[in-house]
């Protein structure tokens, strides 16, 4: 499935609400982008295919190297939306992990631009850390959090998934 809207909201919605319609399920999906403030969120939504529609992600670390090389203020956020698709609608749960990009590339672990990103309070990227810690404090699990808090606090949501 293309993930081609404009926002991480919207490619999050276009997934689940399509299995949605076809299971009749409620569903979820999500989508995550990297925002790097120095240049104004990009790659934001084209997070995955910065460099190009055929880019690998070491094409994608390799251009945000080369865009921050001149530029000292090097923070940056990933921010995960999970969509979660009912009958009754569409709600949305965001989970952010702010933190900062490196110089050069650290870590082998991960995917994507983990070997750049060094979670705010930490010494080690994502790519150095190992599962437990980095989905501890992660954008995504913050995101599942976010989520589960909704389905406790909020019956009427709950009963449209059971």
């Amino acid at each position: 499935m293309d993930e081609n809207c404009d926002t991480l909201d919207g490619n999050a919605a276009k997934k689940a609400e399509i299995i949605m319609e076809f299971t009749g399920y409620p569903t979820l999906a999500d989508d995550t982008g990297l925002e790097v403030h120095a240049l104004d969120g990009a790659p934001g939504v084209w997070s995955a295919r910065w460099a190009g529609p055929e880019c690998t992600p070491a094409d994608n670390r390799k251009k945000l190297l080369s865009a921050l090389q001149e530029i000292p203020d090097r923070r940056a956020r990933f921010r995960t939306v999970i969509a979660l698709a009912t009958p009754d609608g569409t709600t949305f749960h965001e989970g952010v992990c702010d933190g900062q990009i490196t110089i050069r590339e650290q870590g082998n672990l991960g995917f994507g631009y983990d070997a750049l990103f060094r979670p705010d309070g930490h010494e080690k990227t994502f790519a150095q850390m190992d599962a437990p810690v980095k989905n501890a404090i992660s954008h995504r699990g913050r995101a599942l959090q976010a989520l589960l808090s909704a389905l406790e606090t909020n019956p009427e949501l709950r009963s449209q998934i059971t």
